[in-house]
């Protein structure tokens, strides 16, 4: 694990073999994120993820900084490119993070959720027991409160097309997806 500042990497390889130079790379470029959060309070902890799958180079790299989560993956032909790409599309996610924050608290205005209507419920049964799929991972996770938009944000910078949270508003458990249309659903809880 190497340490520039404040900042923790840690360079991990999965079906590969990270050599000094690509792991001297990875730590280099990484930590070049640092500056991105001057007022970072407690450690920026990076953890680097590099592996090989069907001849296709990955890197993923997952940044956290206190409560925030910024994840990027990139897949190329070569590491090295792979690791540029996946630092890039990171430091693109932050500034665009950056931009909404600034917007948001110059306007006064809260960023535009769609209160997208909760998705069907698959009915138990017989359509359960169709299901091709089985659960091959499972992971666990703080539910932190926060609002809508807070839960976007935090999505976008993850990458994901779904994010679960704890609505600050309701106490609750949602659920908020990226619809095909770009926009976003919000699954909240119906309990009978």
């Amino acid at each position: 694990m190497a340490e520039t500042g404040t900042m923790q990497i840690v360079v991990n390889g999965r079906h590969l073999e990270v050599t000094p130079a690509l792991r001297k790379h990875a730590e280099r470029k990484v930590s070049k994120l640092e500056r991105y959060f001057p007022d970072a309070r407690g450690p920026i902890v990076a953890q680097v993820l590099l592996s090989v799958e069907k001849g296709v180079e990955i890197a993923e790299v997952t940044l956290q900084v206190q409560d925030l989560y910024v994840r990027a993956q990139s897949r190329t032909a070569d590491m090295y490119a792979s690791i540029d790409r996946c630092v890039e599309r990171i430091e693109r996610q932050v500034r665009k993070h950056k931009t909404k924050i600034q917007r948001r608290f110059q306007s006064g205005k809260k960023l535009g959720a769609a209160q997208g209507a909760p998705a069907p419920a698959q009915e138990a049964g017989a359509e359960a027991e169709e299901a091709v799929g089985k659960v091959v991972k499972t992971k666990r996770f703080t539910v932190k409160p926060m609002d809508v938009e807070e839960a976007i944000l935090q999505m976008e910078l993850l990458d994901h097309s779904f994010f679960v949270f704890a609505n600050a508003e309701t106490e609750q458990v949602n659920v908020l997806y990226r619809r095909a249309d770009g926009d976003y659903g919000l699954i909240e809880p119906d309990v009978e």
